[in-house]
């Protein structure tokens, strides 16, 4: 067979089998492919080497092929010059295109469902969160009360208040049906990581991803972070409007004083809840790793200020609480729920689709029967 004819038969057995493998995921999903957002991104780079793979399947194996000096022509008439010699190729365009297939499968390919809207029942929550560098003190819990943990807590590892608080409010996510949640996060200033929403998923991924250090944390501005959230919830026509704020410090920043950003919110018909994380008194601090990645502490004291958050609780018609543990700090939370009067609103809720297994199934086909060419009716001796 001539280079030229060679070329355009890998060409054209890498069309269709490239087609062919299309067909499911096309069938199962049509045109949604086009909208498709990938968790993985990175995973992308690895299509970089398809290419080398095409070629070492295809022409490059020609260098590899064993090869025998002959004295005359006449040998070449029993030479393979049928169907098997022509498809030679194949198993390196199966392989090539079955590992694409496997590539853009693990970059997580996901799908945003048509959104569902309906009536829907419940309560407009802000969780207002401190980031301030004092969540690095250690908040002593029992493992089993964690939720998240099942009971497991890994060895030498005690779990700091922003930790801990993490664990708390995406077991706090995960419980809601219908009440629609935002997310306030504030240390000097004070930001917006989610106007209320039930999607959820997106929500327990967000918080999940918090750490300390991705704002400025050096000081904490409640009145800030208080009128922040009001803002955010202030056109809600939820009956109940709720919002949780769980801090451990005394605010020492900001442009909107505490007590004015609770008349804020009481001018909305927007309830505080004050949760109170530690006591003030001196504790153990995480202040980094030692060269065996085992976490160091040191002790350290942050001032906290009860009086101003009763006096917030009190003045939005809300309650305050004070958590020593992991366990009160969830039993904090869901206390709060026992209090609110929920009221029906239309809600618009979001959802995804993982479509990586549309592409995974063609892929491992692709790859199996690669593999059964090679050993059956392809194979090559030596």
């Amino acid at each position: 067979m001539n280079r030229k004819r060679r070329i355009g038969l890998v060409a054209a057995m890498t069309g269709v089998i490239t087609i062919l493998a299309l067909i499911y995921p096309w069938l199962a999903r049509g045109a949604g492919w086009f909208e498709v957002s990938f968790q993985y991104k990175w995973f992308l780079l690895l299509l970089l080497v398809i290419p080398l793979v095409f070629w070492a399947g295809t022409f490059g194996q020609d260098a590899r092929k064993p090869r025998l000096r002959i004295g005359m022509v006449a040998p070449l008439v029993a030479g393979p010059r049928g169907l098997r010699a022509q498809l030679r190729d194949l198993p390196g365009v199966l392989r090539a295109v079955a590992l694409m297939f496997l590539i853009v499968a693990m970059a997580r390919p996901v799908s945003v469902l048509r959104d569902q809207t309906g009536d829907q029942k419940g309560i407009d929550i802000i969780l207002t969160l401190d980031l301030s560098g004092s969540m690095r003190a250690i908040l002593e819990s029992n493992a089993r009360d964690l939720p998240g943990l099942q009971g497991q807590q890994p060895t030498g590892k005690r779990l700091t208040r922003i930790e801990t608080a993490k664990l708390v409010i995406r077991d706090f996510i995960r419980r809601r049906k219908s009440d629609r949640i935002g997310v306030v996060v504030f240390g000097k200033n004070a930001y917006v990581l989610s106007p209320p929403t039930l999607d959820y998923y997106l929500l327990d991924q967000m918080v999940a991803k918090m750490t300390l250090g991705v704002i400025n944390g050096d000081a904490t501005a409640i009145g800030d972070a208080l009128g922040t959230a009001v803002a955010r919830i202030r056109k809600s026509d939820a009956r109940s409007k709720a919002i949780i704020l769980l801090t451990d410090g005394d605010s020492n920043a900001g442009s909107i004083s505490p007590d004015y950003a609770a008349h804020l919110a009481s001018t909305i018909g927007c309830k505080v809840y004050t949760i109170q994380i530690g006591t003030g008194e001196e504790v153990d601090v995480e202040e980094g790793t030692n060269l065996l990645g085992q976490p160091v502490y040191g002790r350290g004291r942050f001032p906290v200020n009860p009086a101003l958050l009763r006096q917030i609780a009190k003045e939005t018609g809300g309650e305050a609480y004070i958590a020593t543990d992991g366990k009160a700090l969830a039993d904090s939370m869901h206390k709060v729920l026992d209090s609110l009067e929920k009221t029906n609103f239309e809600a618009s809720i979001g959802s995804f689709e993982d479509l990586f297994q549309l592409l995974l199934i063609p892929g491992v086909l692709l790859i199996g029967l690669d593999a059964v060419l090679r050993a059956w009716l392809l194979r090559r001796f030596p």
